[in-house]
């Protein structure tokens, strides 16, 4: 197709706003095209196509049918985004905005609800709005009850001896914490064992330890006990020996 540029009454005709306006038409979006911006391209094409030269009706129809899938792409995609937004309702989110200056902000929290203004999906956390659009991620239910476990977790092992130190009066304290480990889910110990290993590894080595002093506390009080019978049988012995004398 070629291209022509008006005349009237023997001067050029200025199209500089028509062309201004459709290339503010292109650029929005971030440059991409949406329906109503290649409708408008379609429309210059047909008023200022070169008579001597016109755009067949194929070309027309094969635009058309174009235009066509593009709008049936956008119309799933709003109703994909739509479904994605209505799931998030309920579970925790991080949005990563960015404010007027740049700067990246974390916001964390369970969305309340979702609402649609000016043509865009909004989330609410704690009566706020956030654009869809600064989505980073969803955690799971099970995630973050495994994460505040472990944190709790990491506490409580910080505040136990160290094993050089361990005695036996941190017995009942250290089997609290094994049991309390033991009642966990596979998920939450896998957890654990993934994100606070080093913790844990606190935590076998104190229990081998305490092991180590029962066993050693056991041997004391059979020697002991051998000791007082010993000591016993000698006492009875020169209580007999004492008559006969």
């Amino acid at each position: 197709m070629g291209i022509i540029i008006p005349v009237k009454d023997g001067e050029v005709v200025d199209n500089t706003a028509s062309s201004n306006s459709l290339s503010q038409v292109t650029k929005s979006s971030n440059s991409s095209l949406d329906k109503e911006a290649f409708l408008q391209l379609l429309v210059a094409q047909m008023k200022y196509q070169d008579p001597l030269e016109p755009t067949s009706n194929t070309e027309y129809i094969s635009q058309l049918a174009t235009f066509s899938s593009l709008e049936e792409m956008q119309n799933l995609n709003t109703t994909m985004e739509a479904q994605q937004a209505t799931n998030l309702v309920g579970k925790t989110v991080i949005m990563k905005v960015t404010s007027n200056t740049g700067a990246s902000n974390i916001v964390q929290g369970k969305v309340d609800y979702i609402v649609k203004e000016r043509g865009k999906l909004y989330v609410s956390i704690d009566e706020q709005l956030y654009s869809l659009d600064d989505l980073d991620r969803v955690i799971d239910d099970d995630y973050l009850d495994a994460l505040s476990i472990g944190e709790d977790f990491k506490k409580v092992i910080d505040e136990l001896p160290d094993p050089k130190k361990l005695t036996l009066a941190d017995k009942e304290d250290l089997e609290i914490v094994r049991k309390a480990y033991n009642s966990l889910t596979t998920y939450q110990q896998k957890f654990i064992e993934k994100y606070y290993s080093s913790s844990l590894k606190k935590l076998q080595e104190l229990l081998a330890k305490m092991k180590e002093l029962d066993k050693t506390e056991g041997s004391d009080d059979e020697s002991k006990e051998e000791e007082d019978s010993v000591e016993g049988t000698e006492g009875t012995d020169n209580k007999e020996d004492t008559p006969k004398a």
